[in-house]
């Protein structure tokens, strides 16, 4: 409670102000002076106030108390194929999926990478959270609680202990799918019906270090985080503490619906920094639609190769911005190629809606099931173009994602020594790259000896000749870059920009 001392004092200081404010401006207290002018920045001002927003609710034990029967703690016994080190499983080898700058101290709650096991404790078990979608016991959690599970016992908030089962997993999203073997009319929470937006609250209930049923609060930093845990991440990013064992878990709005299920950190030491993440609702909601029918989660299949459109690429594209998705190689026989894509489409929209970058198309298919028709508006020479694709399955192994093209800039010069494929006996096709200057723009771009270059501008080359014909006629038409298709000595394709500055 404020001090009245204070006040009066806080009040006297407020109201010196106002006075020596107007006697500056021109106008006196009580006194005859006319009003001053109106400040110029004050009429800039917009003329109805901006409301203050709502209050953040004054205690969140309503909500607590309203979803907490439906949370559960996880235990799980692994079988002998998971693997066991002093962080308490995992494999040290997944951070190499981690971006660079997360590299030393991304953890899945203080584990070794994003497919890492949870903690385990008492040498062969596991520790995680998750909740109950149904009366009849559904119970989801993180595909990273249960892998290698041997069994599993979830722990009610009344203190009951009951065996489950898993019913399916995605290693994809992460998401598992547990029922309750034994029981009924059990208490459930339920998804929510709009994603949450940035600011606003909520609420964590989870299974920190085995303790069970903690309660942690905070707000969502941001939405659609890609951590370079898996091909179709899209996360809240929630500054609500999150700790190991919280694994699984939910997070709730301030209607007690769940928005996301706690999926991982990161953390220096495994311990919260207020960098958690959480799968959307609704991206769990389609997973576990396929988990609880079919055990599986069967996601649509375009089977083509793609790469992001960097500023660059779209320079050598002619492009206005860096948006969709470059096909680099559309498979044979896969419904891509059944539909025409070819190599150096730029795939712009599936079903009227944009797609903005090489993963969101990714995602957007895979949330398709097979079987479904989609139109892809793309561009191809400039020229726009709808293909009509009937989607097919995806494969087990998943497909192929050509690698990313990291930003940087050239020279006309290439830094290149090349001679026709066929005369060094490389290829039928193609110019062959024999020579690489280790200082020049192409090995920037990761063109080496040995490599094909297959086509520039959108054009086959068959000799040194073509190649750079190919970059004069770029450079004349006001091109900032140059787009080459080169493949590489093992076989693979990509599409490779080379910025068009003035030779050194």
């Amino acid at each position: 409670m404020t001090d009245p001392r204070t006040a009066r004092r806080y009040s006297r200081r407020a109201l010196a102000s106002v006075a020596a404010a107007a006697l500056i401006a021109g106008g006196a207290v009580g006194g005859g002076y006319l009003p001053a002018a109106t400040p110029a920045f004050a009429q800039a001002l917009p003329k109805t106030p901006i409301e203050a927003p709502e209050h953040p609710p004054g205690s969140f034990a309503g909500i607590v108390n309203k979803v907490k029967p439906g949370v559960v703690s996880v235990k799980v016994k692994l079988d002998d194929s998971a693997g066991d080190d002093e962080d308490g499983g995992g494999n040290g080898q997944n951070l190499q999926n981690v971006p660079p700058q997360l590299r030393e101290f991304f953890k899945r709650f203080g584990e070794n990478g994003p497919n890492a096991q949870p903690q385990h404790r008492g040498g062969r078990g596991a520790v995680g959270s998750g909740f109950i979608i149904s009366a009849d016991g559904y119970v989801v959690t993180n595909n990273h609680v249960v892998d290698h599970a041997k069994s599993v016992q979830v722990t009610l908030d009344d203190g009951r202990t009951l065996d489950a089962k898993v019913i399916g997993k995605d290693a994809k999203t992460d998401v598992a799918l547990l029922k309750i073997n034994e029981g009924s009319n059990f208490p459930y929470v339920q998804f929510g019906k709009a994603a949450p937006q940035v600011g606003d609250w909520v609420v964590a209930i989870g299974n920190p270090f085995g303790l069970g049923g903690t309660v942690t609060a905070g707000i969502v930093s941001a939405r659609g985080r890609d951590i370079g845990a898996g091909p179709y991440d899209d996360f809240l990013q929630i500054d609500a503490p999150i700790n190991k064992g919280n694994s699984g878990g939910p997070t709730f709005n301030v209607n007690g619906e769940v928005v996301g299920v706690n999926t991982a950190i990161a953390s220096p030491s495994g311990g919260s920094v207020g960098l958690a993440f959480a799968i959307p609702a609704e991206t769990v909601q389609a997973v576990v639609e396929q988990l609880r029918t079919d055990g599986k989660v069967a996601r649509g299949y375009l089977g083509v190769q793609i790469q992001p459109v960097t500023q660059d690429i779209a320079e050598g594209l002619g492009l206005d911005k860096a948006k969709g998705a470059l096909v680099d190689h559309a498979e044979n026989g896969t419904p891509a190629a059944k539909a025409g894509l070819k190599s150096g489409d730029v795939i712009e929209k599936v079903n009227g809606e944009t797609v903005d970058s090489a993963r969101e198309l990714s995602r957007r298919i895979a949330s398709m099931k097979p079987g479904a028709k989609v139109e892809l508006s793309y561009l191809r020479g400039g020229k726009s173009d709808v293909a009509s694709v009937t989607l097919g399955t995806m494969p087990t192994d998943g497909t192929k994602v050509a690698a990313r093209e990291e930003d940087g800039t050239g020279q006309v010069r290439l830094g290149l020594g090349l001679a026709p494929a066929a005369q060094v006996g490389l290829a039928d096709q193609g110019v062959a790259v024999v020579q690489v200057d280790p200082d020049g723009p192409a090995a920037a771009k990761g063109i080496e000896q040995g490599d094909l270059i297959l086509d520039v501008g959108g054009q086959s080359v068959s000799s040194p000749s073509d190649v750079v014909a190919q970059v004069r006629s770029a450079e004349s038409s006001g091109r900032k870059a140059v787009l080459m298709r080169v493949k590489s000595a093992k076989g693979q394709t990509r599409f490779v920009a080379i910025s068009l500055g003035k030779a050194g």
